[in-house]
């Protein structure tokens, strides 16, 4: 499944300790799943939650949905026996949290690489430091240096809110040139980026407004911390049915013989540039890959 088509509207967060939960998420709707050995794990059941993560990455337990291991910081007492550990296990990606510069990045992917991590396994970087808002286009330029490893940011705005001695209210208002500069350093190189997590359980509207505004600055998803936030965060993340039909008509009206070579056309009363058929081609893909991963479901 291509990495650019890949739908990450709904990435749940699972405790790597809790094996009754590593067991439930094999039926869960999540486009991914984080099995976290760092912030939800007791230090007591580190090495327990180490080992079973390991488990079932290797059983591959999960389908078709995306498995990303997040690892400890490399400056605490588990993070390298993490790295070494959880790259021999081979998931779709590990999640390094504390990421401040470049060079931290590249420090993480060389221990991945020192430890036989495939080529194919990913980092995904936790951007939830002032320093690492402040070095956001840096690290996202290094995803397109030979031998990169880094494919997506996850923002944890809970760290960044403490690091910025900010508060988080409805509407994040304290913290949205933080959003918007990882939004756009993400898409100038390419990289996935997926919003941070609601606390509030059980406060769906404030969920789903969150997931909205999420949604409309350009995330391609957000993390989870319950199940019942996937449906919802699932359907706001998805194009919409009116979305795909009008861009399965730009695409068609472009592949017409006369409009191959155009510009830009007008279809319906109004002005499509080619840039816009290739928005729709990435929409219309990206929508399949969802159908396709429902249906297998």
């Amino acid at each position: 499944m291509s990495g650019a088509h890949r739908p990450r509207r709904s990435v749940l967060y699972m405790p790597g300790s809790n094996a009754r939960a590593l067991e439930k998420a094999q039926t869960l709707a999540a486009d991914a799943l984080v099995i976290d050995l760092e912030d939800a794990v007791a230090v007591e059941a580190k090495e327990l939650a180490r080992e079973q993560a390991c488990a079932a990455v290797r059983d591959r337990r999960f389908g078709k949905r995306e498995v990303i291991v997040r690892v400890n910081s490399l400056d605490s007492p588990w993070g390298l026996d993490d790295v070494r550990a959880v790259s021999d296990a081979a998931p779709d990606a590990i999640l390094v949290p504390k990421i401040d510069d470049p060079q931290s990045l590249k420090r993480f992917e060389a221990l991945m690489n020192d430890h036989g991590a495939g080529p194919d396994v990913a980092v995904w970087a936790m951007m939830e430091t002032a320093r690492a808002i402040l070095n956001a286009q840096q690290i996202a330029a290094t995803a397109v240096e030979p031998g990169s490893r880094l494919t997506a940011w996850v923002v944890g705005t809970h760290d960044l809110a403490k690091d910025l001695k900010c508060a988080i209210k409805p509407g994040r208002e304290a913290l949205l040139t933080s959003l918007s500069l990882c939004v756009v350093a993400a898409r100038a190189y390419g990289i996935a980026i997926i919003d941070s997590i609601y606390t509030g359980i059980k406060d769906r509207t404030g969920f789903m407004e969150e997931c909205e505004q999420g949604a409309a600055m350009g995330f391609d998803g957000k993390t989870l911390i319950h199940p019942s936030q996937i449906d919802p965060c699932n359907r706001i993340f998805a194009p919409s049915k009116n979305d795909i039909a009008w861009a399965r008509k730009v695409i068609a009206a472009f592949e017409l013989p006369e409009n191959r070579n155009k510009g830009a056309i007008q279809l319906d009363g109004k002005m499509v540039e080619r840039l816009h058929a290739e928005q729709a081609e990435r929409l219309v893909a990206i929508a399949d890959t969802i159908a396709e991963l429902a249906a297998a479901e």
